[in-house]
């Protein structure tokens, strides 16, 4: 079926199809870039084009011929520039990728990764104690709960310790003269995984000149994952929740507790709804 516009356009629904989804992509990807440096790359590609279309129906070969080479060499020039952007993209769209429920579970059995647990009550309590008694004595700690992303290659950075968890035993991992102290815990389920781990550094730079390396870390694994991540501050002491990029200031134990509560109650109906799929 053609549709005729203006009399001497016609158009498929195959091609209005192909517009709509065009049109969907570049909307997505300038919210995407918006507010970045990347938007000014952007509009300039924009121009480029432009200009290229416009010197190419005016016969400008030269000109059309140098815009161009610029274009090809400025696609590869582009996956070189913004790298970690596109590794950010790609590791969220696998996150929130379309396999759900039974079919997950099934992707998971077969590239041999396990499934993650939310949380208890218990063990919420006992990491909540542990984070408000290193709070006290300034210790500092990094503790990431994995979401539906197990966070293999960030375990495989540290040191293997498959121990329940228990307050005790945080507190002696984030001791300043332990080994272990310096580096990130990975907690799943009623288990600390291991500690020691590396996590990968934001690139954003609005972040305050008060906050650490540990903060920086906190926020660039939940900029990369679907992880909650807590920070205690060796320097004041203070306790930040990160999730999604977003940090929160806890001033007191009991909100740390809620967040912890909120967490697992949404990892929770998430994996119900997908159970149910």
């Amino acid at each position: 079926m053609l549709l005729e516009i203006f009399g001497f356009l016609r158009l498929s629904f195959a091609d209005i199809v192909d517009i709509l989804v065009v049109a969907a992509l570049i909307s997505v990807l300038i919210r995407w870039i918006r507010g970045s440096s990347a938007m000014n790359i952007f509009i300039a590609i924009l121009m480029l084009l432009a200009t290229s279309l416009l010197a190419e129906s005016l016969n400008m070969r030269l000109m059309s011929a140098i815009l161009k080479t610029v274009l090809d060499v400025g696609v590869i020039a582009l996956v070189v520039i913004f790298q970690p952007e596109i590794r950010h993209f790609l590791i969220r769209l696998g996150s929130r990728s379309g396999l759900t429920g039974k079919w997950r579970n099934l992707a998971n059995r077969l590239l041999g990764i396990s499934e993650t647990a939310n949380i208890d009550g218990e063990t919420a309590k006992e990491i909540t104690e542990a984070c408000r008694m290193m709070s006290e004595d300034r210790t500092g700690a990094l503790i990431v709960l994995p979401g539906e992303n197990p966070l293999q290659q960030i375990v495989e950075t540290g040191d293997i310790i498959d121990a329940r968890v228990s307050r005790r035993l945080i507190l002696n991992i984030f001791f300043k003269n332990s080994p272990l102290h310096d580096g990130a815990m990975i907690i799943r389920s009623d288990r600390i995984i291991a500690a020691r781990c590396t996590l990968p550094i934001t690139s954003r730079t609005d972040i305050p000149a008060s906050y650490g390396m540990r903060h920086k870390a906190a926020i660039g694994m939940s900029e990369e994952s679907d992880a909650s991540i807590i920070v205690v501050s060796e320097e004041t002491g203070g306790i930040s929740f990160i999730r999604s990029g977003n940090l929160t200031k806890i001033t007191n134990i009991n909100e740390l507790t809620l967040l912890l509560s909120q967490s697992r109650q949404a990892d929770g109906a998430q994996k119900k709804e997908e159970e149910n799929d």
